[in-house]
């Protein structure tokens, strides 16, 4: 179907919801300004469920191991699953957002809370693709009432509120209510860097603001640098009118009623448990910081990971932020039917920037942000946060890339890599958040030299760090020594956990997240710290059973917080499984997954086909990577353990005990040792240590050596007729 003329409206015909699926697919040419339905075909639905799944496949079947993720040709997928946006069970929220990333050049995924998702399934669409590139700045709106596509001009708006406001507007205008509106953008900071976010808006009608009842609200799709995709189709905004459907069964759920209890059994125990466990109702995510900062823990990074804990971080914690900033009114959930409300938010007055003295609402920070732009810079001012998470919003970045790259870059001025001369007058130093702020707005408007290469992400940052510091030092070239304090994994900075005393989550960033350095696929730190993987196998196994859940929550829809972050009391009574993995809550997931779909199986069965996808990002990065695959399975060594004798001591009683434990030593001789030694046998041992769970992983998961799926595993879990004749003669090649 074509546009006609101006207009560009395309016409289409509805599509009710069959156990959770509209069984259609979206395809948008920007360039041609057509749009195209198709079917999702069963063989493509029962194979790939959808979500992150269906998004990967999507975009396997349109690239080659020649694209780039600055081609037009590469799409922009959002897809959400056939769980997501059914209000009868907590957390249903979640829809994928899939291309090549600009920032690491292998497949990008990133999950997102709001409800784009559910709205797109309201309109018709199990999945939306993105492709080409519009000549002028667009529109994209999908509207399910009036059952039109149409491709729009977008107004000139740089920042992500204003453009928010003027889309509301317009559609208010036309005559819709604001609860049937939601829409994504992104702003100027995605056009300028590599790691440009897409937000996610929805109205929240239980807010208040200057008197008027309910406002927009935003959550973020931020990893991989899917927004910088977004903006270089030229594609502003994706808008989607829509409302709940309605009826006795109005999902197409096979059993409805079995849908309904299950809902019903999760929603107690989020309402009975959070409130007396980790309280996300009223500190959100951001209550992980004081456990991470825990002395036995030592995981919260300070100043770019070179610590594990400060005495400053209640300053920052969700119990501060419950109590001073936090605004609980209203119910908090990204969702209806989420009972666990852990979207938090609160206002604050801006003190930088030509906003400066204007009061925002600020939606989170979540964990990652919080100490991003806290602990790990030296920042232990709640308020300085949620204004740097405002910022990064408003222009459309990732907070996460953003506060990493930075602490990377207060770290260089701290060991004379860095001076004033190279950033244009601005020294970024520990704790100096106006400097955050100035840099935040440079990057966005490509500012400076130096704005413009950070924006490119970590590895040419490396470079241009390097160069700059020989011609001024004459010094030997010291990237050997930068990489390895850069906190990132195959180009994509780190989520927010420190490593050094979590070999399971070196593990995860290493080898078991495919995107890179992030948390998505395996979270394992909290359970490893609690003591859940006591060997090397059992670490090794960990790496394959949690991405099968959490990678599986986001193939059907399904927010992970409620499993994760809510135990459930009776998995301690369950005998003969890992009750870190909560299964007493997974028996839940599987009533509702099985009441949808009309299957019979248990949540291990439900979770295992996550093996597909999970071998098919793999896949997709061996098309980039080739025999070099295993080679970028690799952390820097800042993740492993301390880089200098001063930060060996600063835990030198859990380092000098893990040492003895090692060498097989008596705490006295190791005591003996000087610190230099004592620090180079610690870090060769952790070294080998990762070394033999990243191999002991892809024996789990039946890979070669070098980390590449053989055709016989691809084989044995069906993938192999998926791949196109490319992929499988690459695959048949480097792996045999």
């Amino acid at each position: 179907m074509r546009a006609a003329g101006r207009e560009r409206k395309m016409r289409f015909t509805g599509s009710p919801l069959t156990h959770g699926y509209t069984n259609r697919i979206l395809t948008t040419d920007l360039g041609g300004r057509a749009a195209g339905i198709s079917e999702l075909e069963p063989r493509l639905r029962d194979y790939f469920l959808g979500g992150r799944a269906l998004g990967l496949y999507l975009l396997h079947r349109r690239i080659t191991s020649q694209t780039s993720p600055c081609d037009p040709g590469n799409p922009l997928i959002f897809s959400p699953g056939p769980l997501a946006g059914i209000p009868q069970f907590p957390g249903t929220s979640k829809c994928m957002a899939v291309s090549l990333s600009p920032l690491t050049g292998i497949p990008g995924v990133s999950n997102f809370g709001g409800h784009f998702g559910a709205y797109l399934k309201y309109a018709g669409f199990d999945a939306l693709e993105i492709t080409g590139k519009s000549a002028t700045d667009a529109i994209l709106v999908i509207d399910g009432f009036r059952k039109e596509i149409s491709i729009e001009e977008a107004p000139l708006i740089d920042e992500v509120f204003a453009l928010e406001m003027a889309i509301a507007e317009r559609f208010i205008q036309a005559g819709r209510d604001r609860k049937d509106i939601v829409f994504l953008t992104t702003g100027i900071g995605a056009a300028s860097t590599a790691y440009g976010c897409i937000n996610s808006h929805y109205f929240d009608p239980t807010k208040h603001s200057d008197g008027t009842k309910g406002f927009f609200r935003t959550k973020q799709a931020g990893r991989t640098g899917l927004g910088t995709v977004m903006m270089g189709k030229n594609i502003r905004a994706v808008v989607v009118l829509a409302e709940f459907p309605r009826g006795g069964n109005p999902y197409g759920a096979a059993d409805w009623e079995k849908v309904r209890q299950a809902g019903a059994k999760l929603g107690k125990v989020v309402r009975e448990v959070d409130p007396q466990s980790l309280k996300m109702y009223r500190k959100g995510s951001a209550g992980l910081i004081s456990f991470m900062n825990k002395q036995e823990y030592q995981s919260l990074p300070v100043n770019n990971y070179q610590l594990g804990s400060d005495p400053r971080a209640d300053q920052i914690t969700g119990k501060f932020y419950a109590e001073h900033l936090f605004d609980h009114r209203g119910m908090d959930g990204c969702f209806p039917g989420c009972n666990l409300r852990c979207t938090k938010g609160g206002w604050v007055t801006l003190t930088f920037g030509e906003h400066r003295g204007r009061r925002v609402w600020v939606d989170g920070p979540e964990y990652e942000t919080a100490a991003g732009f806290g602990s790990n810079l030296g920042i232990w001012n709640a308020e300085s946060i949620m204004e740097a998470n405002w910022h990064c919003d408003n222009f459309g970045i990732d907070t996460i890339t953003t506060a990493v790259l930075i602490a990377f870059v207060m770290e260089c001025f701290q060991r004379g890599y860095l001076t004033k001369e190279d950033t244009d007058g601005l020294a970024l130093t520990w704790g100096d958040q106006e400097a955050v702020f100035a840099f935040i707005h440079r990057l966005a408007r490509r500012k400076t030299e130096f704005a413009r290469t950070a924006g490119a992400g970590m590895l040419p940052l490396i470079d241009w760090i390097a160069d700059r510091h020989v011609r001024r030092t004459g010094h030997a070239d010291p990237r050997p020594e930068l990489i390895k304090f850069a906190m990132q994994t195959k180009g994509l900075p780190f989520s927010l956990y420190r490593t050094h005393r979590s070999l399971s989550m070196q593990g995860s960033y290493a080898a078991a997240s495919d995107i890179g350095a992030h948390h998505a696929a395996a979270w394992l730190i909290k359970a490893d710290l609690m003591g859940a993987f006591p060997t090397l196998r059992d670490k090794a196994r960990a790496l394959v059973t949690y991405p099968r859940v959490r990678l599986g929550n986001d193939n059907l829809g399904l927010c992970k917080l409620p499993w994760v972050d809510v135990f459930n009391p009776d998995s301690e009574k369950v005998k003969d499984q890992d009750r870190f993995i909560n299964p007493a809550s997974q028996v839940l997931y599987a009533e509702f997954y099985n009441g949808m779909l009309g299957t019979d199986l248990t949540w291990e069965q439900i979770f295992a086909q996550t093996d597909r996808d999970i071998n098919l990002q793999r896949v997709m990065n061996v098309m980039v990577y080739g025999a070099e695959t295993g080679k970028n399975d690799w952390i820097p060594e800042r993740a492993i353990g301390p880089l200098d004798d001063a930060l060996y001591e600063a835990e030198g009683a859990y380092n000098d005990g893990e040492l003895a434990r090692l060498l097989g030593k008596s705490p006295d001789e190791i005591r003996a040792m000087p610190t230099g030694e004592k620090r180079e046998l610690l870090m060769k041992r952790r070294k080998e240590e990762l070394r033999k769970l990243i191999h002991a992983y892809y024996r789990e998961r039946g890979w070669s050596p070098s980390g590449i799926p053989t055709p016989a595993t691809l084989k044995q879990v069906g993938l192999w007729d998926f791949l196109t004749e490319e992929a499988r003669t690459r695959i048949g090649a480097l792996a045999g």
